[in-house]
């Protein structure tokens, strides 16, 4: 296990509890159950259409859940309005896997774009000063004013979780963060997830395909399996495991 954040086990800012998600006969989630603590990163491993996008599309609102109990920062999703949904989600980051910066705004206007709608969360603090310290925390305070087509594969994932930082907030969801990057670039994205946690004591789901980003930023790994949680532990644990559903992403 990495060493660094303060994890409160004693805090889970997401519970998950028997959660059922179908499109017509597809069932994807089969009674998923998971707890993410406070200041804790989790990944969350599966075969392609397992329901790991699913799942985080869920957290956030953008699908409804068809059963279960999802809690996310002592609220339960299914049960908000669309008001009560808008304001959860400035503290639940969202990286989106291809960054989705647009590509017609510098960089200095993509941060400034979640501002817009919710200015009054961090109205006390300068504009021009939040987009700077955002960009720094990624280092690349020198890319303010370049457009999008400007930027390698790893900066524009950078600048996309310099968006996410601005809005400060509590959970971050990286939908696989290093998909796209070669393993140098993806490790350095990694290594940045893991500041992040240190920094700000942000909690983080990490969907990911790559053993590497799941190693170096985890503090615990699950293993999404015909729709459940099927194992979880540290990467080290899970990779002794002789489970053949578990082992095949290892070998």
């Amino acid at each position: 296990m990495k060493t660094g954040a303060v994890i409160d086990y004693k805090n889970p800012v997401i519970g998950i509890r028997n959660l059922w998600k179908s499109f017509g006969s597809n069932n994807v989630l089969q009674g998923f159950d998971l707890q993410l603590h406070s200041g804790e990163n989790v990944a969350i491993m599966g075969k392609s259409g397992s329901g790991k996008s699913v799942l985080i599309k869920c957290i956030i609102g953008l699908l409804p859940i068809d059963d279960g109990e999802l809690i996310v920062l002592g609220k339960s999703i299914p049960e908000l309005n669309q008001h009560a949904l808008d304001e959860l989600r400035t503290d639940v980051g969202f990286q989106f896997q291809g960054s989705a910066l647009y590509d017609s705004m510098t960089v200095r206007e993509n941060l400034e774009f979640p501002l817009r709608r919710h200015r009054e969360k961090l109205k006390n603090i300068a504009v021009d000063d939040l987009v700077k310290e955002s960009l720094e925390n990624v280092g690349l305070l020198h890319a303010i004013d370049m457009m999008p087509s400007e930027l390698s594969g790893g900066m524009k994932k950078r600048i996309a979780l310099a968006r996410t930082l601005i809005m400060r907030p509590k959970i971050i969801l990286y939908d696989e963060p290093t998909s796209g990057l070669d393993p140098v670039t993806g490790k350095e994205i990694s290594m940045l997830i893991n500041e992040i946690q240190e920094r700000f004591q942000t909690a983080a789901l990490i969907i990911t395909h790559d053993l590497g980003c799941a190693k170096v930023a985890s503090d615990r790994m699950v293993i999404l399996h015909e729709g459940k949680n099927y194992a979880e532990s540290t990467y080290d644990e899970l990779s002794q495991s002789n489970d053949p559903p578990v082992k095949a992403f290892f070998t």
